[in-house]
C-alpha cells in the first residue's frame, strides 16, 4: 500500500513539474494521472536508451517529470488549433 501512495505522491509531482515547464494549467487529479502515465512512458523511453534513473526518489521523479514532458507534448500535437 506504502508502494502505491509513494507512486501516486511523485506521479503528482513528475506531472505538476511537466505541466509547469509545459505552461499547462492542470489539476490535482491531471497531475496524477499525467505524472503516473509519464513515469511508465519515460521509464519505456529510458529503456529504449539503454538508461535507468534509478530506484532512488529524485530518478522517479526525473523518469516521471520527462516521461510527463513527452505525453504532454504529444497530447499538444493532437489538440485542434483555431
Amino acid at each position: 500500500m506504502t508502494g502505491i501512495l509513494v507512486s501516486l505522491v511523485i506521479g503528482a509531482l513528475a506531472g505538476w513539474l511537466a505541466g509547469k515547464i509545459m505552461k499547462k494549467g492542470m489539476g490535482l487529479l491531471v497531475c496524477i494521472i499525467v505524472g503516473v502515465i509519464g513515469g511508465f512512458l519515460g521509464s519505456w523511453i529510458f529503456g529504449l536508451l539503454g538508461l535507468s534513473g534509478g530506484a532512488s526518489f529524485w530518478g522517479q521523479l526525473l523518469v516521471g517529470t520527462l516521461g510527463s514532458v513527452v505525453l504532454l507534448f504529444i497530447l499538444s500535437l493532437f489538440r485542434k488549433k483555431n
